[in-house]
């Protein structure tokens, strides 16, 4: 579905002529649609509610656990500055393509969905090089790779040199994210590994929803995309330096 949310959206707008209310009728009618599913075939058991009780009471103990553990919050920054690009990314590339590259709906869906596209379909691979090579090596070359085209994207202009680009970002951020979660886990023992998954995944979302607020504050500051585009490139080779440096971050032995 998010892969083909781009090109569905840029399709309806391009057929019909920036027709908004279509396109988000097309939206709503897809949310509703889910929402009926997800009510139909995921409710909870009275036993389920009595266990989740049960639970909840060592989950504050858990936190703090993961909470102080060093290599845990090293990647989980990595995470986050990952979704933090991401999530910026995913929001002003948009404009930029219409904006400075002048493009149609369809030629920005293509764009925007290329690297949503390669995302699912090359983590699998970048998930079992981290098995064979180790997890640190994929992390800090993602990062340096997904940096790469974010920095040449506002200073071109051309369709197929920026579908390389984003194509090339997809790829750094699939090594990156692939990587990630088998990391984490291997920093806790097993009884925490559920929690520190959830820890990623919050330190992630916040990396997410910060990524189009500050680069929407750079962007009105210094009303270019060239210096947000930079910033961002800076976040992940920082990212990419902590990874690599940190003596905290442990990776159990490969089989």
């Amino acid at each position: 579905g998010r892969c083909i949310a781009p090109f569905l959206g840029g399709y309806i707008l391009s057929a019909t002529n920036y027709n908004y209310h279509t396109l988000y009728l097309a939206v709503g009618v897809a949310g509703v649609a889910a929402f009926i599913i997800s009510s139909i075939f995921f409710r909870r058991s009275e036993e389920t509610r009595k266990m989740e009780s049960v639970k909840s009471r060592s989950v504050t103990r858990s936190w703090r656990l993961v909470a102080k553990n060093r290599g845990v919050l090293v990647t989980s920054f990595v995470e986050a500055s990952q979704y933090y690009t991401y999530g910026a990314l995913e929001f002003f590339l948009v404009g930029y393509l219409k904006e400075v590259a002048k493009m149609d709906p369809f030629l920005i869906g293509v764009i925007s969905g290329a690297q949503l596209v390669v995302i699912p379909v090359a983590k699998p691979f970048m998930g079992r090089l981290s098995d064979i090579i180790g997890r640190r090596i994929p992390i800090v070359l993602g990062c340096i790779v997904a940096a790469i085209p974010i920095t040449i994207i506002p200073h071109v202009t051309d369709f197929t040199i920026l579908l390389a680009l984003s194509i090339t970002y997809g790829l750094g951020f699939s090594l990156v994210t692939a990587a990630t979660p088998a990391l984490v886990s291997d920093q806790v023992t097993e009884d925490l590994y559920g929690t520190a998954m959830g820890f990623l995944a919050t330190i992630m979302d916040v990396g997410q929803v910060l990524g189009p607020i500050i680069t929407g504050l750079i962007i009105a500051v210094s009303a270019t995309y060239t210096s947000s585009f930079t910033a961002l490139a800076a976040i992940l080779l920082i990212s990419s330096i902590v990874m690599s440096v940190s003596k905290d971050v442990r990776t159990r032995k490969l089989m």
